[in-house]
This record gives structure tokens, C-alpha cells and sequence, in this order.
């Protein structure tokens, strides 16, 4: 029966080519579809379950990259100019390459997909001769939030370092304990220290960074920074790039985090550094071709996000103010983008309240609670978090 449909048709059909849609027209599409999207579930939300109503969502608190990209930014992608990256013919890829390894002072800059990847492989490319071990802040990402990537893919022993009492972020005093220097068989040399900024929103003061690379310098270790939020530690202290990244061996920052990029991290160090992580970065998958789509995404974040980071400043900083004002207690200095404080109810019912009113958070037992501001959050969502918090006050206060 079907070949007797096949020989019914007119020959001509089989003869007609379709006409093959370019890589513009296929990312118009898509971003057609998305704006459709944002538009019905708001801005950086995800779909919701098929037996729940769509609704406004107000602000997305619970991170930077919730943030969805701007008409400009969808623009600026489509007609970005690219090429293989494997084979280092992107274009745009290097561009933005040699954009960042300008602002930071380093030689030479690696795009990666994400700041862990970046992260990850700063580790690996570092680390050539075990055994080894890594030192780090015990908040540190690295340790915390990278699925245990340094053990499994470095075969590293990470020693996570508490602060001083007194000293919010590490210094040379509290490391200098944990460094292990000696060719004793049963231990682990410390080949590399790995530091934070901004760490849980807050800035590590510059004086710390000097002091704990100088110490790794005078002992022959190497220096990484988890520089993801870097950018905002830049435009609050009002202290260059450069000056930051000048002290560490090698910088991982983040287009997606702070920046509003949907994809996107550097690596920066030497030449003869990137070009060992470019190897790493085949291996472990991250080798991309034609993503010079998603570096200009970066590339306009730099020249139109990074700008207003005051802005978000700003916004975090009266949002503390008001939290504060109804005597709820800050956990944390409110540096940067992150408001850290002590719920009147868990973080867990405070979710739920504030769901209800088109905000989102994270939840959890504890009344810890973290709200992240970023250039999508607008009054709005800041007066719906002020508004609930009012009530919880009044009403925990007349039990």
C-alpha cells in the first residue's frame, strides 16, 4: 500500500527542495518561542506543572542566574559572527578572549561554559604530579557546590580552612597552620591555595588577598581565585580588575552569574597556562564549535550589565535597610547583590508565603535566608519581600 501511495504522488515532490533554514533564522525561532514563554510564566521562571495556574512571577531571588537575557542580548547573539572554536576560528570567541585577558592583566583568557568547568580545570591544569592537596575557605564553592570535582577529577585532598574568630575571610595566620611543605610520605603537599571574592556576596578585603598569595608565593604554591562574582567586588570597592587578578596564578570569572549572560566563564593565567587548560577543556568535554553566539552574549553583558552593577548595589543595600528596620538580625554583610538574614519563620514557610505573592526564594529548615539581587529584580519584587516580612513581625509578635 505505501508504495503504491509513493508512486501516486507527483515525481515533483521528491524534486522540491526545502529551502535550508540559516543558524539566524533557527535562533529567531527559538527566542520567539522564549519571549512567548517569559511572557506567560515571567521572567526566569520554569514552566510550571501542567495541573498548576500560570502566575506572575514578581522577582526571582534565589540567584544571579535566574536572569533571562534582553531583547539587545538576543540581537546582539544573532548576529554574532562565528567560527570552529576547537580549532580557535571563533571570532567572537576571541574577542572576548582578549577582552577579559586585557581587563585582568594575564596573558591570555579561555572560554568555558560555566564557572565550575572553569574552576575545575584551573584545578586540574595546576595540579601535574601527585600526591597533592588544595587549601580553601571552608565556605569556598570549590568544596561546597562542585559535586566533588576536585577529588574525583584531580585526585586532589581538599583541606577547607575556617577563618580566625574575628576574621570574616581567610588571612596568612589561618592558613599558615594547614600548609604542609615537608617530603614526609604520610602527608599531602600543598601545591595549591584557592581563594573567594566575593564569597556569600560579601568582599574580601584586598589587604587578605595580598597577604595569603604573597604567603603562596614564599612557599612555592600556586594561587587560584573563584572569581565568579568578581565583578562585583570590582565596582563596589572601586578597585580594578587587574589589581585582584594581579596576585593569583590563574582567575575564573562568570558571564551568568552577575552579568545576566545565559551561558558563559573564563579562565585567565599565562599563555603557557591557557594553553594547557585548552587541552583539559577537550577532555573534559567542553570543547564547543560555533559558540561565538554565546560569547557575545557575554561581550554585551560587559558593555550594558556590568555598568549598572551599582544599581544592584544599591537595590541589595536599601532591601537590607528595610529588613533591618523591622528588627530582623542580617546574617551576613550586605556587601554586594546578597541580603543574608534570620527569618521570623523558617525559610521553609517563608517560600511558601512569598510564592503566594509571585516571589521566589529558596527554602530550608533553618531561618537562614538568602535573597540575590540581580538587574531583574525591580520595587516591585522588593516591596512584595517587605510587605510579607511586615506581617510575619506582627503576627510572630503577638503570639
Amino acid at each position: 500500500m505505501l508504495s503504491r501511495l509513493h508512486s501516486s504522488l507527483p515525481k515533483s515532490i521528491f524534486k522540491t527542495a526545502l529551502p535550508k533554514p540559516t543558524i539566524a533564522t533557527h535562533i529567531s525561532r527559538q527566542f520567539t518561542n522564549m519571549s512567548a514563554t517569559n511572557q506567560l510564566y515571567g521572567s526566569g521562571s520554569a514552566r510550571p506543572n501542567d495541573q498548576q495556574p500560570a502566575r506572575k512571577i514578581l522577582a526571582d531571588f534565589r540567584s544571579d542566574t535566574v536572569t533571562t537575557p534582553s531583547r539587545a542580548m538576543r540581537e546582539a547573539m544573532l548576529t554574532a559572527e562565528v567560527g570552529d572554536d576547537v580549532f580557535g576560528e571563533d571570532p567572537t570567541i576571541n574577542e572576548l578572549q582578549r577582552k577579559v585577558a586585557e581587563m585582568t592583566g594575564h596573558e591570555d583568557a579561555l572560554f568555558l561554559p560555566t564557572a565550575t568547568m572553569s574552576n575545575q580545570i584551573a584545578v586540574r591544569t595546576h595540579l601535574t604530579c601527585p600526591p597533592y592537596s588544595v587549601i580553601c575557605d571552608h565556605r569556598a564553592h570549590v568544596f561546597n557546590y562542585e559535586a566533588g570535582g576536585i577529588s574525583y577529577l584531580t585526585g586532589a585532598q581538599l583541606v577547607p580552612v575556617t577563618p580566625l574568630p574575628d576574621h570574616p575571610h581567610l588571612t596568612a595566620a589561618a592558613i599558615t597552620p594547614h600548609l604542609v611543605l615537608d617530603d614526609d610520605v604520610h602527608h599531602t603537599p600543598t601545591r595549591l591555595i584557592c581563594m573567594e571574592n566575593t564569597l556569600n556576596g560579601e568582599v574580601v578585603p584586598i589587604e587578605n588577598i595580598r597577604e595569603v598569595t604573597a604567603l603562596a608565593r614564599g612557599k612555592g604554591v600556586r594561587t587560584h581565585l573563584d572569581g565568579a562574582r568578581l565583578w562585583h567586588a570590582s565596582v563596589k570597592t572601586g578597585i580594578e580588575l587587574r589589581e585582584y587578578c594581579g596576585h593569583f596564578d590563574s582567575v575564573t570569572l562568570c558571564f551568568s552569574k552577575a552579568l545576566g549572560a545565559p551561558v558563559g566563564s573564563t579562565l585567565v593565567g599565562s599563555k603557557a597556562f591557557i594553553k594547557k587548560a585548552r587541552h583539559f577543556r577537550k577532555m573534559f568535554g567542553g570543547g564547543m564549535r560555533q559558540a561565538g553566539l554565546l560569547a557575545s552574549a557575554c561581550l554585551h553583558a560587559l558593555s550594558h550589565t556590568l555598568p549598572t552593577l551599582h544599581q544592584t548595589h544599591a537595590i541589595a543595600t536599601s532591601l537590607a535597610t528595610r529588613i533591618t528596620s523591622l528588627g530582623l538580625p542580617l546574617t551576613k554583610s550586605p556587601d554586594t547583590n546578597m541580603v543574608w538574614f534570620e527569618s521570623p519563620v523558617s525559610a521553609d514557610e517563608l517560600k511558601v508565603l512569598l510564592e503566594a505573592e509571585g516571589v521566589r526564594i529558596f527554602g530550608g529548615v533553618g531561618r537562614e535566608v538568602r535573597l540575590v539581587v540581580h538587574w531583574q529584580v525591580g520595587e516591585e519584587g522588593v516591596e512584595a519581600v517587605v510587605r510579607v516580612l511586615e506581617g510575619l513581625v506582627k503576627r510572630e509578635g503577638t503570639k
